[in-house]
């Protein structure tokens, strides 16, 4: 199938493929050995994204204490080997 590059730099994708993703409307668009590759990507709402961490870590019973002791301990290793 071909798919066209308008006067705007864009693309028009043949509707056999649009209809293989029905709910996607972004790809990441990476560029390998000169193949245009899109990847589907289903966008978070970035406080839905915390939320979801945070009900994780209330799971796992990790407490601000434990994350604040985690940073102090990545930020140590990464000076002394820096």
């Amino acid at each position: 199938m071909l798919a066209k590059k308008t006067s705007k730099n864009q693309l028009t994708l043949p509707k056999n493929i649009v209809k293989a993703f029905p709910d996607v409307e972004y790809f990441d668009v990476t560029v390998d050995k000169n193949r245009i590759l899109l990847v589907p990507v289903k966008i978070t709402r970035a406080d839905a994204a915390l939320e979801s961490i945070r009900d994780k870590m209330e799971k796992l019973a990790i407490t601000e204490a434990d994350v604040k002791e985690a940073v102090t301990w990545a930020r140590k290793r990464k000076s002394v080997s820096g």
